[in-house]
């Protein structure tokens, strides 16, 4: 191994010398601001966003003895996890975008399902604003011997699209086109200003 020549370590001193100034001098400068464009709420990309289908979503299920409580009628939890499932595919199929369950509000048990019935449950996304899509959830027994059907509970379901960490994201807006999409709409609407009012008291 050849000695170390005193001149190449004098040389390379001094270029860490003048790195280490020149790296002191960049510190000193004020940082570069890089302003995004700003989306107000409301506008941006929602608005300008397809929704994919609004067709309602139809889940059916039997209604099985572990289903049933004591008197063979079937257990609200379970009817209210299916409506749940429903409203929320419904949303995914509007929207193609992961939910959450953030409401379920006017929810009305009507009739009793029992043990052995088939369950029909249908979703419809009926009301969306930049980040929340509402489902109106119907619920409907059938009874195999004759086929008819009789509603069992209704309710409304708000959802929230999340990304991948969780946060808000938009979706596609709904445009309320007939009488019983626009009245579907301004009750979802009520719904909705009144959780927003109770929050504030």
């Amino acid at each position: 191994m050849p000695p170390l020549n005193p001149c190449h370590l004098r040389d390379s001193h001094v270029e860490l010398i003048h790195l280490w100034r020149s790296c002191i001098e960049m510190m000193k400068q004020p940082p570069q601001r890089f302003v995004l464009p700003r989306v107000h709420e409301g506008e941006g990309l929602a608005e300008h966003m397809e929704h994919y289908s609004k067709e309602p979503v139809t889940l059916i299920e039997h209604i099985f003895p572990g289903d049933t409580n004591d008197h063979d009628t079937l257990f609200g939890g379970r009817l209210l996890s299916i409506m749940d499932k429903a409203g929320g595919i419904a949303c995914s199929k509007f929207a193609h975008r992961e939910f959450v369950t953030i409401s379920i509000d006017t929810l009305k048990f009507i009739a009793p399902a029992r043990q052995g019935d088939l369950l029909e449950v249908t979703g419809k996304v009926v009301f969306t604003s930049t980040h929340t899509a509402c489902t109106k959830v119907t619920a409907m027994a059938v009874d195999k011997a004759t086929w008819k059907k009789k509603k069992i509970c209704e309710g409304y379901f708000f959802f929230v699209a999340i990304d991948s960490m969780m946060r808000p994201i938009p979706i596609p807006q709904l445009e309320a086109q007939t009488d019983d999409e626009k009245a579907d709409w301004a009750h979802a609407e009520r719904i909705r200003e009144q959780m927003r009012s109770n929050k504030t008291d």
